[in-house]
């Protein structure tokens, strides 16, 4: 039945993307309709060979071959809500100042969903959203806020798989099904009767990792969940294991947040193999969903009248650099799928300009014909993938050829700044000289292994010069240190006298709980360092 579906979309999309129909549609009184899905966790380089060979995705295959893919797209911060509020604003995180996964934009600001409904536009938006808070606890906010302290303390649960031994199960995760179902009831019953365009907008958790015990070693979200169902969608045979440099030869911060995360200890092929496969089964749910909504917009013969982009907040490690979950600049954790087709876009074409999550909320107000204020961070999208762009030099002049991500949470004890042009990802640390930077080639390396910072001086040179010139990283370092301080007093102030008691079974619980007072006096220590000892 689904392929079935899928020959009768495919059909259609034909039929209404022939060449030059985009043309005509732009300058049509109406204009498209656009529903953007927003998954969780998504690896971009699945979308393209050779990641593509590992996992069935005939969805967002079909949304390659009838419309336009970036090979190059990456989030502006690794982590939920930090990334989600730049994709919602249009803005750099040290911008929004979404520091951690708690810290997003205020629940007032103008988004470009607010700014298309201001325009005509009919709106709706279900599911996860999280770029004013996202999903973050107590234990979380502390261990964001004292990564600079002098101490290292397991953070996550070792990551696990598991199975449910179903072959015909299909809606492993509940609630992204549920969001998904919404979606197309309102399609059905509301959006069908519009006469004016309208925005949709969906977002999953799948394949973020769930939740695991609260006690015990695997605590946090370190579970790769699926059925065998979703398994069957994997090809284990093209999964690959990751090469990993010996603990002693890590770069300090990636030491860091393997040991955070848990992922120093020994782990057998076959588990690490386990975990590719469940995340990559994760993934091919979330395309399902992704499926249905496309299904949906055909039925009701909103295909050809409708926009479609597909992305993610960040990516998944999946046990890359010895770690799982985000937090990184490396490709499995940065790298984002985004996909759009629809009136006006270009039919199976792969732009390999370097774009990121800001350059969403320019592209959906372009896509409205909707003037762009002049404060984004971003650019629009259309001139690299609509049809009504022709000069091709423009095009390369319009978006730069850099992007910046940043990260400045957990798991990781350093401000984090990426720059990426064409071949070259360079990664800049707190202050600038404290941690020693990172360079890759990744047109020779794109496992990242090697880092040539130091062989290629002048390179590091210039292209830390323009990150600089872009963002102050090491003021914005600075003003994080800050800031991570002053919410850590707070919070122990608000707590009082269970200070000690309830920072000793924060998910740190079991190495804590061996020392607590060298701990506590880590971080006394800490909180002395460049504070006012009025505050302290």
């Amino acid at each position: 039945m689904l392929l079935l579906w899928v020959s009768l979309v495919a059909v259609s999309a034909l039929a209404v993307q022939a060449p030059g129909d985009g043309e005509q549609r732009r300058g049509a009184a109406k204009a498209p309709n656009v529903v953007l899905v927003v998954s969780d966790s998504f690896d971009g380089r699945l979308t393209f060979h050779p990641g593509s060979q590992v996992v069935k995705l005939p969805f967002i295959n079909f949304m390659k071959a009838r419309g336009t893919s970036f090979l190059n797209a990456y989030t502006n911060s690794p982590i939920c809500c930090p990334s989600r509020a730049a994709m919602w604003s249009g803005l750099f995180t040290h911008l929004t100042e979404s520091w951690n996964n708690f810290k997003g934009l205020d629940p007032n600001y103008t988004t470009w969903m607010d700014v298309m409904e201001r325009h005509g536009y009919r709106t709706q938006k279900f599911g996860k959203l999280d770029y004013t808070s996202g999903h973050h606890s107590i234990s979380n906010r502390v261990e964001a806020w004292t990564r600079d302290v002098a101490f290292l303390l397991r953070q996550e649960g070792r990551p696990m798989v598991n199975l449910i031994h179903n072959r015909t199960k299909v809606r492993v995760m509940e609630r992204d099904w549920q969001n998904t179902d919404k979606a197309i009831n309102w399609l059905r019953k509301e959006a069908i009767n519009y006469t004016e365009p309208f925005v949709l907008y969906l977002g999953l958790n799948l394949p973020h990792p769930y939740p695991s015990p609260s006690s015990g070693e695997n605590f946090g979200s370190s579970t790769f969940h699926t059925s065998l169902y979703w398994l069957g969608k994997v090809s284990r045979d093209a999964i690959k294991i990751p090469k990993w440099s010996p603990l002693s030869e890590m770069h300090p911060v990636d030491y860091y947040s393997s040991y955070t995360k848990n992922c120093t200890g020994r782990f057998t092929e076959k588990e690490i193999k386990n975990i590719r496969a469940f995340y990559y089964a994760m993934c091919a749910e979330t395309d399902a969903m992704l499926g249905e909504i496309i299904l949906a917009l055909h039925q009701l013969d909103l295909l050809q009248k409708t926009i479609v982009i597909y992305s993610s907040d960040h990516g998944e490690l999946a046990m890359e650099h010895r770690q799982f979950y985000k937090m990184s600049m490396y490709e499995a954790s940065a790298h984002v799928p985004l996909l759009m087709m629809g009136p006006g876009i270009k039919v199976d074409l792969q732009v390999s300009n370097v774009v990121s999550l800001v350059d969403i909320y320019p592209t959906m107000l372009d896509i409205a014909g909707i003037p762009l204020p002049q404060n984004l961070s971003g650019y629009s999208l259309l001139p690299l993938s609509s049809e009504t762009f022709k000069n091709e030099h423009k095009v390369k002049n319009l978006h730069p050829p850099w992007i910046l991500s940043e990260f400045h949470g957990c798991n990781v004890n350093a401000s984090t700044y990426m720059l990426r042009t064409n071949h070259w990802k360079y990664i800049a640390y707190s202050d600038g000289t404290s941690v020693l930077p990172q360079l890759f080639d990744l047109s020779s390396d794109p496992d990242e292994l090697t880092n040539v910072a130091v062989k290629f001086p002048e390179i590091t040179y210039s292209l830390d010069q323009k990150l600089r010139s872009i963002i102050n990283y090491p003021k914005v370092s600075a003003s994080v240190h800050q800031y991570n301080k002053e919410q850590f007093i707070k919070w122990k102030q608000s707590i009082g006298q269970n200070y000690s008691n309830i920072i000793a079974n924060l998910r740190w619980h079991q190495d804590w709980q061996k020392e607590p007072k060298k701990y506590e006096s880590a971080i006394d220590q800490w909180l002395k360092m460049h504070m006012n000892p009025r505050a302290v």
